[in-house]
């Protein structure tokens, strides 16, 4: 018997001149996709800026959902349950990329190839939906039924597989984990004491 595991993924607004410029095509409120291993948000990876007050250097990133480019985002966070062997193999490709980061960039043509529905393809090259949808796929869980290179943040929550966790401020949901977490260790300390 399989166990089931939880992968998440967050989309987020952050509100930056990019992501208003991606909103005014796509017309959807949240244009960021990234995957997290945990719902406290302390494993983030996507493609996006490497920092945060440059947009022209993007790639591979770890993202740090408390610092200053998500602090004040809108964010949606959608749980999805994935087998022990996807859940290994979505680790395998992010330590991949992370371990080989210098070789990944952002694929900003493939973005606007998106907003013009062509498909643009280049090697070591994603933007944030597509690495997601990527992921996912080469897993083995498919959220999307078109190519990856088409994908748009908004596509993602279309698959059932997702469920939604919490919509609304970054801020409120990262100190509301917090008080989870505080809470389910003081309830831990009281059973062993």
């Amino acid at each position: 018997m399989s166990t089931e595991h939880e992968v998440y993924v967050l989309l987020t607004d952050t509100g930056t001149l990019l992501t208003r410029t991606i909103k005014w095509f796509t017309k959807d409120p949240l244009n960021h996709a990234s995957i997290a291993f945990d719902s406290q948000l302390n494993e983030v990876y996507s493609f996006g800026r490497k920092k945060p007050n440059n947009p022209f250097f993007g790639g591979f990133v770890k993202e740090n959902m408390r610092g200053e480019l998500f602090g004040q985002a809108a964010c949606a966070v959608y749980r999805c349950t994935v087998s022990g062997s996807a859940l290994s193999e979505i680790r395998r490709q992010i330590v991949h990329m992370e371990q080989n980061h210098h070789q990944y960039k952002y694929n900003l043509i493939g973005m606007f190839g998106l907003l013009l529905n062509i498909e643009i393809d280049r090697q070591y090259a994603y933007f944030c939906s597509q690495f997601v949808a990527s992921v996912f796929e080469n897993s083995g869980v498919h959220l999307v039924n078109k190519s990856s290179l088409l994908v748009k943040p908004a596509d993602l929550i279309q698959n059932p597989r997702l469920k939604l966790v919490y919509q609304g401020d970054m801020l409120t949901y990262m100190q509301s984990v917090s008080a989870e977490c505080v809470d389910s260790s003081h309830q831990a300390a009281i059973r062993t004491a």
